[in-house]
């Protein structure tokens, strides 16, 4: 069953599936049903069925015994259904503190994580073999153009965020094809850009509010209260919008838009030039939020431009410290957060929803534990 993310089972599951009914092996901490296989194997359906809900790895390799084709490793490949973990385990809270993220058998790979297929932030830069990949996961072809195969793709919700949270890496950073035409300059964006655009707009309109007030206090106060608020709109944004998995419609109109808008950045996460957000993107999500400061503070328009100037602000803040997180060495306390939300990556895409700091993850209970095991 290629391209699912695939459940994890206890011993003591996997030993329990040892009958025709239904068949599991093991090959170190792979979990595969092997269950439609028992009969038509060539030396017959008892051999399989004494070592039904074992590990198999050392009969595969005895030619003494029966040789296997590749074939027969092309089977398993498809019948891999979960993957064998020491006791059942959540991947998060206080279990993933016992465990230090640790999902697997240490028997084997101590530290690959089910929900992702990575194990550290490191393997976030490991080049994906675009071939192997399509042929194992029947999802994207990296060599094509990505936006129309997600259109066309036929994909199930399900098998489409099991996916998609599945990252890849597209030539040391570079960015694979969207679309593939005159389009795609409009999808990449120089972090750079974001600066030079936006600051002069916030310097701007912080002047004009300021010519509403008497005190400089004053609009300090209100700029900052608009930063404030921005660092909460974030987390809302990305949890919210960004990650509205459960909610997502099943159809492609639903899967391609969610794959456009963020989608494509936990596909491949070290896109240098997906990781902040397109100036006419931005006009389309700034605006209502223009709309809503003067209609909350209807009754002074200089305040209502002091807060959203505030709030593009924290903006500015947030895209540049997305992309820094990423792809820049950075002071200690920066390492700690460029930890942080990696983890949201290639450990848990269902936690760890703030960026610029934890502090709303931690008021929501979101809060992704990253600790290390020491002895």
């Amino acid at each position: 069953m290629p391209g699912r993310t695939l459940p994890t089972l206890t011993q003591a599951e996997v030993e329990s599936h040892n009958s025709e009914k239904s068949c599991y092996v093991t090959i170190g901490t792979h979990v595969y049903d092997v269950t439609d296989f028992v009969e038509s194997h060539p030396g017959g359906a008892d051999l399989v069925l004494e070592y039904a809900g074992k590990d198999v790895t050392n009969i595969l390799k005895d030619e003494d015994s029966h040789a296997h084709s590749d074939s027969a490793y092309e089977i398993l490949e498809e019948s891999h259904v979960a993957f064998l973990v020491s006791e059942k385990l959540a991947p998060n809270g206080e279990v993933q503190k016992k465990i230090a993220d640790s999902q697997i058998n240490d028997r084997v790979n101590p530290n690959v994580h089910p929900r992702t297929g990575m194990s550290c932030e490191e393997d976030l830069s490991k080049e994906t073999d675009y071939n192997t990949d399509y042929k194992q996961h029947k999802f994207l072809d990296l060599n094509k153009p990505l936006f129309l195969q997600v259109w066309y793709g036929g994909f199930s919700k399900k098998f489409y965020l099991d996916q998609v949270h599945r990252p890849r890496h597209y030539k040391g950073g570079a960015s694979a094809p969207l679309f593939g035409n005159f389009l795609e300059p409009l999808t990449k964006t120089p972090w750079w850009l974001i600066p030079i655009l936006w600051l002069p707009a916030v310097a701007y309109g912080t002047y004009l509010a300021s010519e509403g007030f008497e005190s400089k206090l004053r609009l300090a106060a209100s700029w900052m209260l608009g930063v404030f608020i921005w660092t909460l709109v974030e987390y809302i944004l990305h949890r919210c919008l960004f990650h509205l998995d459960d909610y997502l419609p099943d159809n492609r109109v639903g899967l391609t838009l969610h794959f456009a808008l963020h989608g494509v950045h936990h596909y491949l996460p070290m896109d240098k030039y997906r990781l902040v957000m397109p100036p006419t993107l931005f006009v389309v999500l700034a605006t209502p939020f223009w709309k809503l400061a003067h209609s909350l503070f209807y009754w002074n328009w200089h305040l209502g431009t002091a807060i959203f100037c505030g709030g593009i602000f924290g903006y500015i803040c947030y895209d540049l410290t997305h992309y820094f997180l990423h792809h820049q060495n950075l002071p200690l306390w920066y390492k700690e957060l460029k930890k942080y939300h990696l983890a949201h990556h290639f450990l848990d895409y269902e936690l760890g929803f703030g960026v610029t700091s934890r502090f709303w993850d931690r008021v929501f209970g979101t809060e992704l534990v990253t600790v290390v095991k020491t002895k």
